[in-house]
């Protein structure tokens, strides 16, 4: 690291710095309608648990094992996403949740790829358990 800690408290957005401390959305819903965990190649690991009712996405929550901009970018998706709906859940992409972030560093850019990613995995094991209901029994 070539910069000095007050480096980084300046070249951060408010937006990025509250989004990668934040750990208030970090658990496992029990019995989520979906599930979605993804590894990335850097060894990150996202999971995102979702509760749907009526297909508007009523909780969301992940665990990570990961780096600050990995958590930046779940709590993105998590802000993004709330309230919304399964269809405006899937427009999420990398692109906007780095937007979202606004100082995302571009060599971290595969840590939004990596929470959209596991969070299109979630949305499509709650499509999954749509078509077959008794699968969330199991899950």
């Amino acid at each position: 690291m070539t910069g000095s800690k007050e480096d980084f408290w300046q070249t951060h957005s408010m937006k990025f710095l509250e989004s990668a401390f934040r750990c208030d959305k970090q658990e496992r819903l029990t019995q989520a309608d979906g599930h979605g965990r993804k590894t990335g190649d850097c060894g990150d690991t996202v999971e995102f648990f979702l509760m749907v009712d009526n297909d508007q996405i009523r909780a969301l929550s992940y665990t990570i094992n990961g780096c600050l901009n990995t958590n930046a970018c779940a709590n993105a998706i998590i802000d993004l996403l709330e309230g919304k709906t399964l269809s405006e859940a899937w427009e999420i992409d990398p692109e906007g949740v780095a937007n979202y972030l606004e100082t995302l560093p571009q060599d971290h850019f595969h840590c939004a790829e990596l929470a959209t990613g596991a969070l299109y995995l979630a949305l499509a094991d709650v499509r999954e358990k749509q078509k077959s209901p008794w699968k969330k029994l199991y899950s």
